[in-house]
Formats: C-alpha cells, structure tokens, sequence
C-alpha cells in the first residue's frame, strides 16, 4: 500500500493536474498508479509530463528511452519501474525478452544502444561523475553532445520516477518484474 494516497481515478485528481492524466491515459491507455500519485502535486506531475514529453521528440528514440528507464530502475532498486517500463517495452513498442534482459543489465544487443545505455547505467552508479574515458566510449559509438546530454536527461527523469516510487511506495499496477541486481560496469580511464 502506498505511504501517501493515490486519486483512484482521474477525476479524485486534484484539477490541476486533471488534463495531464487524461493526456497520460490517451497515450498509454490508462493513467498508471505512478502518475496518478504525482498528480498529488499539479507542478510535480507537470514537470515530470513535460520532461518526458520533450524526450520523446529527442533524437535517441523511445527504443533507446526504455533501454535507458529499464537499466536505470535496476540501478535504483524500483520494481515499480523495472515492471512499468518492461511492459511498455514489450507490449508497446515490441522490444523482445533478451533485449530487455540485456537493458536490465545496463546494456544492449545493438552496439550504438549498448553504448549509450552502460554510459546511462555510469551516470546513475555513480551519481554523474563519470571520467573522460567514459564520455569518449560514448562518444566512439557515434553520439552527439546534444544526445550526450539527452541521456544524461533520461537518467534523470527515471530516476526521479524511481524514487517518487520508493519513498511511497506507489503500488505495482504492471505485471511484477522484480528488480534484478546488475552487474557494475566496467570503468574506462
């Protein structure tokens, strides 16, 4: 049961965050638990819908976007991300069992993208500080700095969905995938 309520349907939202849940459910098809507990707060809900609204329109793709979600919930520890963002893989955008398998593990079977999640899987092990044989590996896979900072923006919002999640304790309305722990990655000089 989560620490703090969660409006049990749109309309038990607070007003203000009203037309972000209906945008929310005509997206996905419903207005998951996790959405529903930031519409607790209009300017909390608003922030988090229109960072992933503008990563959407990015350039690394929503592909790319789970891959980053999946490893990074792993990283942080939330079963309510691993399982949301694994069924939205799955379901969604067809990503198959292994390729999700691998993003959990903060990596990827496609080179560009196993690239840019273990540099994701970097930023959020160790909280941004990465060295400057990180950023060239990156680099090296072919990223752009404006896609550098892309990732950087998708660990953040992740991990910002990750620990709403953890400290209320929203409850799992996805098929449960429990976190598993991943391997370190390896740090470049």
């Amino acid at each position: 049961m989560s620490r703090i309520p969660t409006p049990a349907t749109i309309e038990a939202a607070p007003a203000a965050s009203q037309p972000t849940l209906q945008a929310v459910k005509a997206r996905l098809g419903s207005a998951p638990n996790m959405v529903r507990l930031l519409a607790n707060s209009p300017a909390a809900l608003e922030g988090y819908a229109s960072l992933s609204n503008a990563l959407g329109k990015g350039t690394l793709g929503p592909r790319t976007g789970e891959a980053i979600a999946l490893a990074v919930a792993n990283v942080n520890g939330c079963t309510y991300c691993n399982s949301a963002h694994g069924f939205i893989a799955a379901n969604l955008l067809k990503i198959g069992a292994q390729e999700i398998a691998a993003n959990r593990a903060g990596g990827a079977t496609d080179p560009r993208t196993d690239a840019a999640v273990r540099f994701a899987k970097l930023v959020a092990e160790r909280r941004g500080q990465v060295r400057e044989g990180d950023l060239a590996a990156v680099r090296a896979a072919g990223f752009t700095d404006a896609e550098l900072v892309e990732i950087v923006a998708h660990v953040a919002l992740n991990t910002l969905t990750n620990y709403v999640n953890e400290v209320f304790g929203t409850e799992i309305d996805f098929p449960v995938a429990p976190v598993a722990p991943a391997a370190p990655v390896t740090r470049a000089a």
